[in-house]
């Protein structure tokens, strides 16, 4: 896959752009979580081109756009898609998952390449990326969990919305399903290349 810097910026800023649009609807409606959400994602758009500013960390344009993507669907469902579009919870949640995956895979792949008495096999990999994706699955739904109980004690709105127990399960269950297409990209040559040049990505940081 060719990299192509200038593009990704400019779908990065035209997804910002929208961000910039839910905030608005956010402030006009007088709605506090979509106002905190839109301006958290926001400011997650800004963190790469800040770390290449300030300190010369450059990540994959692909794993820019794939943060932009998911931080803007996620602001975009607390707008009403997350109750009107039965999937689109799953799809945030998909994203993510794979975004996590990532992550996990280039930990260690960077402790495999980077560590001499470390030898790790394909297989336990693929267990620590799943497992990776899991554990930070489940730490943030227990965030939403305190998050409304907080939200309630305090007797203001949530700012993450937990819909019912299901829901959470749900939510764990298309993380894996993000993390198995990562594993699935990771079968096939082309996939392999993406995953093992945003790994190296990440790694180099």
């Amino acid at each position: 896959m060719k990299r192509s810097p200038g593009a990704s910026r400019g779908l990065v800023r035209l997804m910002q752009a929208g961000l910039v649009v839910i905030l608005a609807a956010g402030v006009a409606l007088g709605n506090v979580s979509v106002i905190v959400n839109a301006t958290l994602s926001l400011a997650v758009t800004a963190l790469p081109a800040l770390l290449e500013r300030d300190h010369g960390v450059t990540l994959d344009p692909v794993i820019v756009v794939w943060i932009t993507v998911a931080v803007l669907l996620h602001s975009a469902g607390m707008i009403g898609l997350y109750d009107r579009v039965w999937w689109w919870d799953h799809l945030t949640h998909t994203l993510s998952g794979g975004l996590v995956a990532i992550a996990g895979y280039a930990v260690t792949s960077a402790i495999d390449e980077h560590a001499p008495d470390v030898t790790l096999p394909p297989a336990f990999l693929w267990v620590f990326v799943f497992l990776f994706t899991v554990a930070v699955g489940v730490c943030w739904e227990l965030l939403e969990m305190i998050g409304r109980e907080l939200a309630r004690a305090m007797d203001v709105e949530p700012i993450l919305i937990v819909y019912s127990v299901e829901d959470t399960m749900l939510d764990l269950v298309f993380n894996v399903v993000g993390a198995t297409i990562v594993a699935a990209m990771a079968r096939l040559s082309g996939g392999r290349a993406v995953l093992e040049r945003l790994g190296d990505s990440l790694a180099r940081q």
